[in-house]
């Protein structure tokens, strides 16, 4: 060894690994907070994006009827990841949600309806989780954000999602 011979300490590196892991303690919540109302400001951008093409759709190629998630993305009016066919449990993923479009015919009783259903792929606040609040729209255009992990009311009972808070 040099007579001279300089380094740190191992005190010195185990006190900057600790202000590190303080730091990291501290970001790595805010940064996961980030992340999931990222996920929900793409999930309600999604679900006004399917609103308007399901307008167009019912103007235009539909002759009065709405579609569903397959006819949309057929039709240019949406992406293929919003437009997946919705035969499987889940639905299309898109930015940590499972989106359900679905539709119903017009009848001599019944105006054409359609319902778009946006829930969390995983629900909560962990590491893991992508959303806190799952999402319901229909033809009226407005999005409620409904604070459970899946959104249990039947289009058909509940058209109006009245168990959300509408958010736009």
């Amino acid at each position: 060894m040099k007579k001279n011979q300089q380094g740190f300490s191992l005190i010195e590196l185990l006190i900057v690994v600790v202000i590190i892991g303080i730091i990291a303690a501290i970001a790595i919540p805010n940064l996961l907070a980030s992340r999931r109302a990222a996920n929900e400001s793409s999930a309600i951008a999604s679900m006004r994006t399917v609103t308007g093409a399901q307008a167009t759709y019912q103007s235009t190629l539909g002759g009065g009827e709405y579609a569903d998630g397959v006819a949309l993305a057929s039709g240019g009016l949406v992406d293929t990841v919003l437009g997946c066919s919705t035969s499987a449990a889940t639905g299309c993923r898109k930015s940590g949600y499972n989106f359900t479009i679905n539709r119903t015919v017009s009848s001599t009783t019944q105006a054409p309806q359609f319902d778009v259903k946006a829930q969390p792929e995983q629900w909560g606040t962990g590491v893991t989780g992508s959303g806190t609040r799952s999402f319901y729209t229909n033809e009226t255009g407005v999005i409620y954000a409904i604070t459970a992990s899946t959104i249990t009311t039947a289009p058909s009972t509940d058209r109006a999602g009245t168990n959300g808070t509408p958010i736009s």
